[in-house]
């Protein structure tokens, strides 16, 4: 994209983290802004800094849920047309070993990570294709969030890992969808790494619907071992939203927040190539591998 100023911006957990800061980007650049949060407290203070800059359409809104989502999307075509840019942002985390995971879990997970950027690119892309083929000036960008996890298979952690590779393929899909139909709409998926956001501390809007039950030792073990890696992050999600509009200025594709990473991505590919077991996660780091298999086989 080229051109931001008096453009549409729908952002998905808007209320902090990354969405918060490709928000203030955003305004900042002159974008009329869309805002989406389950969490009220959080959504009506990013709300607050906004108004009075830009145009602002806040909304209280469950991705996970297609109504929902269907209402926001009528409700952003009211107001301001089809939008410009869709950040497919909400996310939520979630650890433990893959068969201790509840059905509750499993849909609570999948129903936000993954359903929710189905339902914005569902409903939001047809709007931007026709708006594209009404106005030859028209440009559009839809950028999904998903993780280093979509990318590669960390243990303990295998619901979210699975939530995030399918938003990878969801997003390497539109990209090559949308170049079949259309050159003024892109797309993007971002993959960050571990960078201090609310994500570890996810279960704080778990829905009523979606009980979690007792935690078991190894989600226990999982979510001690995720505040410590979120927290100690040195990038800002401030930093990683910057990145976000590099990729849509420069119509770029993949945009990984700790390029470091990616060795790891060339050794999970090279272990399909070559028909080999897959690497040990921890083989550079031993005695992180040894200290959660003995607290994992601890009576």
């Amino acid at each position: 994209m080229k051109n931001y100023q008096g453009r549409t911006a729908v952002i998905t957990g808007a209320g902090s983290g990354f969405g918060l800061e490709v928000a203030r980007i955003a305004a900042a650049r002159g974008m009329n802004l869309v805002l989406c949060d389950v969490q009220s407290d959080a959504l009506d203070k990013a709300a607050a800094e906004f108004e009075g800059r830009v145009p602002v359409l806040a909304r209280k809104v469950d991705v996970a849920k297609a109504a929902e989502m269907e209402a926001l999307a009528a409700a952003v075509k009211a107001r301001f047309g089809a939008p410009h840019v869709v950040f497919n942002n909400a996310g939520v985390g979630s650890g433990g070993l893959i068969w201790e995971n509840t059905l509750a879990d499993w849909e609570w997970v999948l129903g936000v990570n993954l359903m929710g950027v189905v339902h914005g690119v569902r409903l939001f892309t047809p709007m931007m294709l026709e708006a594209a083929a009404a106005d030859p000036g028209y440009e559009g960008h839809i950028v999904n969030t998903a993780s280093m996890a979509g990318m590669l298979n960390a243990p303990n952690m295998g619901v979210y890992n699975v939530s995030k590779h399918a938003v990878v393929s969801l997003s390497e899909t539109l990209h090559q969808d949308l170049a079949l139909v259309t050159e003024q709409i892109r797309a993007s998926v971002l993959c960050p790494f571990f960078v201090p956001t609310g994500i570890s501390q996810s279960h704080r809007n778990r829905p009523a619907d979606a009980p979690a039950a007792k935690p078991t030792k190894s989600q226990l073990i999982g979510q001690a071992m995720s505040d410590k890696a979120v927290s100690s992050g040195k990038l800002t999600a401030a930093e990683v939203a910057a990145m976000v509009f590099a990729a849509m200025d420069e119509e770029r594709f993949y945009v990984f927040s700790h390029p470091h990473a990616l060795a790891g991505v060339q050794t999970r590919l090279e272990d399909v190539m070559l028909l080999r077991n897959p690497t040990d996660p921890f083989k550079d780091r031993p005695e992180i591998g040894a200290k959660l298999k003995a607290a994992l086989r601890e009576g």
